[in-house]
C-alpha cells in the first residue's frame, strides 16, 4: 500500500498521546501510526475504546457482544506486520470468530458459538486489528434498518429516534459515534452503503469476488465502514484477494486524487422511476455541481435495468435465505413462529410459493444485468445516484412488527438504488458529502465497472479534499 500516507488525513487532527478524546478523533491509520512510533501502546487504544463503548453504547445499542479480555490478551502480544497494528475493531454479528457468539441477529441462533474463524476476519486480524466485540444487525441481514427482536434497535448517533440503516447499522453507529475508528461491515443489497449514508460515513462495496473469502458467485461482499477514505483504502488493499484463483487482478491504490477527469453519469431517479425526497435530491444535485466544478463531465444517464422486473427476481434471491432459516428451525425442532421474525417468515413464505425454476430464471436475469452494466460502463467512468430515497427513517418504519406486504413496499422504495450493484457485481460507494436541513447525513452513491475500485477511491480522495467531512460529528451526551 505504498503511497497511502500514515499521518495527516484531510481534516483529521493529530492526537496528544493518551488522551481519550484526542484518540477518538483520529482515524485508524493515525491510531496505528501512534502505535508504530511508540507514542501509544495497543493496550491504551483498547482501554480508551472500551471506555467509549461503556459510555456510549447503552444509548445506541450498537455493540451486542464484547470480548474485552480476549482483546486485552491480543493487545499484550507482539503485533502482526500489518497496516493497523493495535487498532481496536469490531465484527458485524454475521462473521464467525472462533469461540464467540454469532447470532446473525436472530433468536434462532441466540446460543450459537462459532467453531472456526471466517477467512475475512482472520485476514483482518492479520492486519493488526484487535477485535473487541460484535455489532448489531437485523435478523439474517434481511432488512435495511437494524432493529432485531433479539437485541432491540440500534440508534443513529445523529438522532437516536432514527435508524442507523442496515444491515451494518450497528457498525455504522459504532464508527459515527466515535466508539471505534473503523468497523467491519458487509453488503448484500446495500448494507455497507445504506448505513454509511444514514450515519455520515464513508462506505465502499467492493466488486463481487474481490475480497478474501468471497467467491465470484456471491452477491454479498465484506469490507468496512470508516470516517476517512484512506482507512477504507488501506484495509481494501490488505483484504483483497491475491491468490492465483482470484477473479480480479489486485488493485494498487495511492492517496492522491487522479489527474484524469471522469465522465460521470447522473440520475436522481430510482430504478422504479420515482424521485427521492426533496432533501436527497437537493444533496445529489449539490454533489453533481461539486463534481462538475472539479472538472468532471457530469451528464444525465439511466442505468440499464427495469425496476419491476429487477425486484421480482431479486425477491427470489432475497427470500431464499429466509426459507433456509425456516428449514433450519424445523431441523432443530424449534417453532419457526417462535424464533423467527415476521419479515423473515413472510420472505420464507414467498420463497415457498415460487415455481421450481424461479431461482434459475433469476440467475439468468442477473447474468444479463451484469452484461448490461458492463456495456454501460464502456460509455461512463462512474455513475452518480442517491444511496436511498430519503433521510434516515424513524425507528419502527422498517421495524420487525411491520406487516410483510407493507414492509416490502417500503423497502423497495427506500433501497431502489443499491441492490442493482450487488447483482451486477459492480463496486459502489457512499460518500458523506451532505447534511439535510434537519441535520441528518445524506450520502451520494458512485459506482463503476467491475474491478474498477481504483477509479472510485481516486474520486473519493478528491472529494474528501474538496469537501471535507471528518470534523462533522454528532453531538453525543
Amino acid at each position: 500500500m505504498a503511497g497511502l500516507a500514515a499521518t495527516g488525513a484531510i481534516g483529521l487532527p493529530h492526537a496528544a498521546a493518551g488522551h481519550d478524546d484526542d484518540l477518538a478523533a483520529l482515524d485508524a491509520t493515525a491510531q496505528a501510526d501512534l502505535v508504530r512510533r511508540g507514542e501509544v501502546k495497543p493496550a491504551e487504544l483498547l482501554e480508551a475504546a472500551i471506555a467509549r463503548i461503556d459510555r456510549l453504547n447503552p444509548a445506541l445499542n450498537a455493540v451486542v457482544a464484547s470480548f474485552y479480555e480476549r482483546a486485552r490478551r491480543a493487545a499484550a502480544q507482539p503485533l502482526p506486520e500489518g497496516p493497523f497494528g493495535g487498532v481496536p475493531y469490531a465484527l458485524k454479528d454475521l462473521l464467525d470468530l472462533q469461540g464467540t457468539p454469532r447470532t446473525a441477529g436472530s433468536r434462532l441462533l441466540a446460543r450459537h458459538v462459532s467453531a472456526a474463524t471466517s477467512d475475512i476476519a482472520a485476514r483482518s486480524m492479520a492486519a493488526g486489528l484487535i477485535v473487541l466485540g460484535k455489532t448489531n444487525t437485523p435478523e439474517f441481514a434481511l432488512n435495511a434498518s437494524t432493529e432485531p427482536l433479539l437485541f432491540g434497535p440500534s440508534r443513529n448517533p445523529w438522532n437516536p429516534g432514527r435508524s442507523p440503516g442496515g444491515s451494518s447499522g450497528g457498525a455504522a453507529a459504532v464508527v459515527a459515534s466515535g466508539m471505534l475508528a473503523m468497523a467491519h461491515a458487509s453488503d448484500g443489497g446495500g448494507s455497507i452503503r445504506i448505513p454509511a449514508s444514514c450515519c455520515g460515513l464513508f462506505g465502499l462495496k467492493p466488486s463481487r469476488g474481490r475480497m478474501t473469502g468471497s467467491r465470484q458467485s456471491d452477491a454479498g461482499v465484506d469490507h468496512c465502514l470508516s470516517r476517512s477514505v484512506r482507512d477504507s483504502a488501506r484495509l481494501f488493499g490488505w483484504n483483497q484477494r491475491q491468490d492465483a484463483a482470484a477473479p480480479l487482478a489486485p488493485v494498487a491504490l495511492g492517496a492522491d486524487p487522479a489527474a484524469r477527469r471522469l465522465k460521470i453519469g447522473f440520475s436522481s431517479q430510482g430504478i422504479l422511476g420515482h424521485e427521492p425526497a426533496a432533501a436527497v435530491k437537493a444533496a445529489l444535485e449539490q454533489t453533481a455541481r461539486l463534481c462538475a466544478g472539479l472538472g468532471h463531465q457530469v451528464v444525465p444517464a439511466r442505468l440499464p435495468v427495469e425496476g419491476e422486473l429487477f425486484f421480482r427476481h431479486f425477491m427470489v434471491a432475497w427470500s431464499a435465505g429466509a426459507a433456509r432459516a425456516v428449514q433450519q428451525a424445523r431441523t432443530e425442532r424449534q417453532d419457526p413462529e417462535a424464533v423467527l421474525e415476521p419479515w423473515t417468515l413472510f420472505l420464507a413464505a414467498h420463497a415457498r410459493a415460487q415455481a421450481a425454476d424461479a431461482g434459475q430464471l433469476a440467475g439468468a436475469y442477473f447474468a444479463e444485468v451484469a452484461r448490461r452494466f458492463d456495456r454501460f460502463f464502456t460509455d461512463y467512468d462512474v455513475m452518480l445516484t442517491p444511496v436511498v430515497d430519503d433521510e434516515p427513517p424513524e425507528l419502527g418504519h422498517l421495524g420487525p412488527d411491520v406487516g410483510g406486504p407493507q414492509m416490502w413496499d417500503r423497502l423497495v422504495k427506500y433501497v431502489a438504488y443499491t441492490p442493482v450493484h450487488n447483482v451486477a457485481g459492480t463496486p459502489a460507494m457512499s460518500v458523506p458529502l451532505s447534511m439535510s436541513p434537519s441535520g441528518l447525513p445524506i450520502g451520494s452513491q458512485f459506482s463503476a465497472r467491475v474491478g474498477n475500485e481504483k477509479t472510485l477511491f481516486d474520486l473519493a480522495f478528491e472529494l474528501e479534499q474538496a469537501s471535507p467531512w471528518a470534523q462533522r460529528r454528532p453531538s453525543l451526551r
